[in-house]
C-alpha cells in the first residue's frame, strides 16, 4: 500500500497554492503606481538575479548544462509563458477584477490537457473530458457576469486572461520537451531569464509613464519576485518531491479559493453569485479533469517536472 504524503509536503504545496493565488490582488494594487509591463520587467528581473544565486550555488548534484537546442526551447518557452503570459495577465487584470482572474484560471490546467492531447496525442478519458466541459460552462459564466456587471474593459479584460491560458498551456508543452535531463531550478532559470529580458524590452513603451512607485508598491513587488516567482516555485517542488503528481495537482485547486478571498480581503471586490457559481463549476471541472490520475497510480513522484515560477 503507497504511503500519503507527509504533512511537510502537503503543507509547503499549500503555501505555494496561497502565494499564487495572492498575486493576482497584488498586482492589481501595484498597477495603481506601475504600468503592467513595467510589473513583469521588475518582477522577473528581481527573480532572475534570485534564481541566478541559487543556481550558481548549487554546486551539489548540478545537472550538466543544456546543449545549445535546449537552450534556445528553453528561452522560447520561457519568453511565451512569462513574458506573453504576463503580458495578457497584468493587462487582463488592470481591465478587470482580481477575483475574475483567479477563476479564470482555474481552467488553465484543463487547456494545457487539450494542448498536449494534440501534441503528444495522449489518452483523454471521459472523467477528463467532462471537466475539460464543465470547466469551460464555468469560464463562462465568470466572463459573462463580467461583461454585464462591469460592461467592455471588464469583459475584454477577462478575454485577454483566457487567452493567457492559452500562452500558459503552450509553454508547459514546450518546457515539458527542454526540460529533459535537467534539474527544475536550472529550467526555471533560464525560462526566467528569457522572460525577463522579453518584459525589459516590452516595459520600453511604457517609459513616458515611468516613475517612482510608493513605499507599499516597491514591497510588493519584491513579495512578487521572491514570493511568487521564487518562493511558490521552490515550495511547490519541494512537495512534488515527496507526493504524486495528481496529489500535487489537486491542492492546487485552492488556488482559485485563495485568490477569491485575497480579492475581496486586499481589494474590497464582492463576489456576485454569478461568479461563486462559474468558480464552483470551475473546481469541479478541474477535480473531473485529473481524478482518473489518481486510480491506481503507481507513478514515483516527477523529481524534476518543470512548473512555473507563477502557475497559479
Amino acid at each position: 500500500m503507497q504511503r500519503g504524503p507527509n504533512t511537510r509536503a502537503v503543507c509547503a504545496v499549500v503555501a505555494a497554492a496561497l502565494f499564487w493565488s495572492s498575486s493576482y490582488a497584488v498586482t492589481k494594487r501595484v498597477l495603481e503606481d506601475v504600468g503592467p509591463l513595467s510589473i513583469g520587467a521588475i518582477r522577473f528581473t528581481l527573480a532572475a538575479l534570485l534564481l541566478c544565486v541559487l543556481v550558481r550555488t548549487n554546486r551539489r548534484h548540478r545537472p550538466a548544462r543544456p546543449d545549445a537546442r535546449q537552450r534556445r526551447q528553453l528561452y522560447l518557452s520561457g519568453f511565451l509563458g512569462i513574458t506573453v503570459y504576463f503580458v495578457l495577465e497584468n493587462v487582463g487584470v488592470d481591465l478587470s477584477t482580481a477575483s475574475d482572474a483567479s477563476l479564470i484560471v482555474a481552467t488553465y490546467p484543463l487547456m494545457t490537457m487539450l494542448l498536449e492531447l494534440v501534441a503528444f496525442r495522449t489518452r483523454m478519458p471521459l472523467p477528463r473530458v467532462a471537466g475539460v466541459l464543465l470547466a469551460t460552462v464555468g469560464a463562462f459564466l465568470v466572463v459573462r457576469n463580467g461583461a454585464q456587471v462591469g460592461g467592455g474593459p471588464r469583459w475584454l479584460g477577462d478575454i485577454l486572461l483566457l487567452l493567457g491560458g492559452v500562452a500558459w498551456a503552450g509553454y508547459n508543452v514546450l518546457g515539458k520537451r527542454a526540460s529533459t535531463g535537467q534539474d527544475a531550478v536550472g529550467v526555471t532559470y533560464y525560462q526566467t531569464l528569457a522572460g525577463a529580458a522579453g518584459f525589459l524590452l516590452a516595459s520600453l513603451l511604457e517609459a513616458g509613464d515611468w516613475r517612482t512607485p510608493d513605499a507599499t508598491a516597491s514591497s510588493l513587488l519584491v513579495y512578487l519576485a521572491v514570493a511568487c516567482s521564487v518562493g511558490g516555485f521552490l515550495l511547490y517542488n519541494y512537495g512534488l518531491r515527496r507526493m504524486t503528481s495528481s496529489v500535487a495537482v489537486n491542492i492546487l485547486n485552492l488556488v482559485p479559493v485563495f485568490g477569491a478571498i485575497g480579492a475581496v480581503v486586499i481589494n474590497g471586490e464582492s463576489i456576485r453569485p454569478a461568479q461563486a457559481a462559474g468558480g464552483a463549476i470551475i473546481i469541479v471541472g478541474v477535480a473531473l479533469g485529473v481524478i482518473e490520475r489518481g486510480r491506481g497510480t503507481t507513478a514515483k513522484p516527477d523529481a524534476d517536472e518543470a512548473v512555473s515560477p507563477v502557475a497559479a
